[in-house]
């Protein structure tokens, strides 16, 4: 049996917990390395001090901005081409494929222009004070170019994942990460170039990266051609791409939102409050890359299942996925809240104030934690299935509908306390608005399969 064909057959008729471990495990794998060497990262440039650390954490919404354009074409194409593939329809799955990789790359750069010539007051913007703004402009100028990069991979990435080459994506994910790795050190430290040291080694890896998803489709190991003649930016596959795209985006934007909102709320109490929760954030992006890498494996099959009208097969992804992230969760969360000081601490450089302030975040984040597998589930189930506007409206509660009132009011009510539990408070709130959107849409998919019954 050929590599594509073994693919479709993952995708269409495996059994479901051998499909999602499949096509899921490899990217969850390769999302944690990724999200191992963010924290790799910080360890690093957490030993230069407050400042260098508080840099790099106002620095790093701006790069998920970009990082964005690359969600939004290469998640909204997932989708589509998940269906296709479904339906069969490889010409369209094809041009579809090229408009989304190409149409991420140009609008990328002309974003990184824009973020290259602006950065000083964009960084104002975010939050940085006197003090980390020459860390963050030095840290800032080098990374932003390289998120050309990270845009084409991003996007790569989804497109990779929807045609069940789960291996490729966690290959060039693990490379990355370990280059990374390896190269920070020798950069910050051995070559003595500090914060601009961190820049450098993440642009080296993310470009070896680029050259892995290059290798790949030189070699015709994708279901796609991605031929130049194949970018077709019609007004149907933008829309089909744009109807998920654009809630990823958004979902994309309200993450850097709440980032530079809890630093900006954080100003005014320190360089060891901005670093303190630099540090919960990329602590608890292990737990939320690592589900999303696995919701990643999801996706495709719910897509695929829903184009070929396979009800049964879907549900059955849904419920194990639910299972499988929600255990998970709670195992993570456990630990985040019962170690809370001591894994704070690694990244402190000794700052009591840093601590402190990381600890107690950092605990009611893992306690909270324990919710968002199941939140993820339905947020990716959502856009899966082509269902932009629901997807758009879950995707946006926990750091947008609901994170940022909690954010602008808490702090003015309890001062630093707001600013530790304000993403808690949104969690629980997010839970209960995706009960209500659970019910309704399983309701719409039953509906919708004694509809096909009846018509048979």
């Amino acid at each position: 049996m050929s590599g594509k064909n073994s693919k479709m057959e993952l995708l269409g008729s495996a059994p479901i917990p051998q499909a999602l471990m499949a096509l899921g495990i490899p990217i969850m794998i390769g999302m944690l390395i990724n999200a191992l060497y963010n924290l790799v990262d910080a360890y690093f440039v957490g030993g230069l001090g407050e400042s260098p650390m508080g840099a790099i954490s106002i620095v790093f919404p701006l790069g998920q901005v970009v990082v964005g354009l690359g969600l939004m074409f290469g998640n909204g194409a997932a989708s589509y081409l998940s269906r296709l593939l479904g339906q069969g329809d490889r010409d369209t799955a094809n041009r579809a494929a090229s408009t989304a990789l190409y149409s991420s790359v140009l609008i990328g750069g002309v974003l990184i222009v824009f973020a290259a010539v602006f950065l000083r007051p964009v960084l104002a913007l975010l939050g940085a004070t006197d003090t980390i703004m020459p860390y963050a402009l030095t840290y800032g100028r080098i990374y932003v170019i390289s998120c050309i990069f990270n845009v084409c991979n991003v996007t790569m990435n989804n497109i990779v994942a929807s045609e069940g080459a789960a291996k490729t994506t966690m290959t060039a994910l693990l490379l990355g990460a370990v280059l990374n790795i390896g190269l920070d050190p020798v950069f910050i430290y051995v070559l003595d170039m500090g914060v601009a040291g961190a820049a450098i080694a993440t642009a080296i890896s993310q470009s070896f990266s680029t050259l892995v998803y290059l290798i790949y489709v030189l070699r015709k190991k994708s279901a796609f051609t991605f031929r130049l003649q194949e970018f077709k930016p019609t007004r149907q596959i933008y829309t089909e791409i744009l109807k998920i795209g654009i809630p990823t985006l958004t979902f994309q934007l309200l993450t850097s939102l709440s980032i530079a909102l809890v630093n900006r709320a954080a100003n005014g109490y320190g360089d060891a409050v901005i670093a303190g929760m630099g540090v919960v954030t990329r602590v608890t992006s292990m737990g939320t890359l690592v589900v999303f890498g696995f919701l990643k494996g999801f996706q495709p099959i719910a897509g695929f299942s829903y184009g070929a009208r396979k009800f049964d097969r879907l549900r059955e992804a849904v419920k194990t996925s639910i299972l499988w992230s929600s255990v998970f969760c709670i195992l993570v969360g456990l630990l985040m809240a019962l170690f809370s000081t001591q894994i704070i601490s690694q990244f402190a450089n000794g700052s009591s104030d840093m601590i402190a302030v990381g600890r107690k975040s950092l605990f009611a984040n893992g306690l909270s934690f324990f919710l968002f597998g199941f939140y993820t589930v339905y947020s990716s189930l959502f856009l899966a299935l082509g269902k932009g506007t629901k997807g758009f409206v879950l995707g946006a509660c926990r750091q947008g509908i609901c994170f940022v009132p909690v954010i602008l009011l808490l702090p003015k009510i309890c001062g630093i306390n707001g600013i530790l539990y304000a993403q808690p408070i949104a969690d629980a709130f997010s839970a209960v608005i995706t009960i209500f959107m659970a019910w309704r849409l399983h309701r719409e998919l039953r509906i919708t399969e004694e509809q096909i019954c009846h018509d048979k």
